[in-house]
């Protein structure tokens, strides 16, 4: 199994394919990556030499910001907006939809499971 970036990828998918479980690789990047390196973007995973290996794992270090590099990146962007106290920030502070998204539903797509929330009391029986 093919190890780039510290992320195994499929083996059984072709090539550009495969690319894409990288976190910040897309379709289109991951064909632009098997021109750059020379490699059939069709021929499956596992029949990668190592010096195709190799060549895609030095493409992606020297012009691609990828995998852990852009997970920072985008964390330190979201503690931005946090410190900041923007509208985006308060949302994502407070776990709720940060892009327009309405809450008045019942989807729970980006709130996720119901959080309980501390100090509040349920009504007590009355009997």
């Amino acid at each position: 199994m093919p190890r780039l970036q510290g992320v195994d990828i499929p083996t059984d998918r072709p090539t550009a394919v495969s690319l894409t479980y990288l976190y910040g690789v897309g379709p289109k990047t991951a064909r632009e990556l098997c021109l750059k390196a020379g490699v059939d973007p069709v021929a499956r995973a596992r029949e990668l030499t190592e010096d195709e290996v190799a060549r895609l794992a030095a493409l992606l270090d020297k012009d691609y910001t990828v995998e852990g590099q852009l997970r920072r990146q985008v964390t330190q962007n979201i503690s931005r907006l946090r410190d900041i106290a923007c509208y985006r920030g308060i949302r994502h502070r407070r776990g709720l939809p940060v892009r327009g998204q309405r809450t008045k539903t019942n989807a729970r797509t980006r709130k996720g499971p119901k959080k309980t929330v501390a100090g509040k009391k349920g009504v007590k029986d009355l009997r």
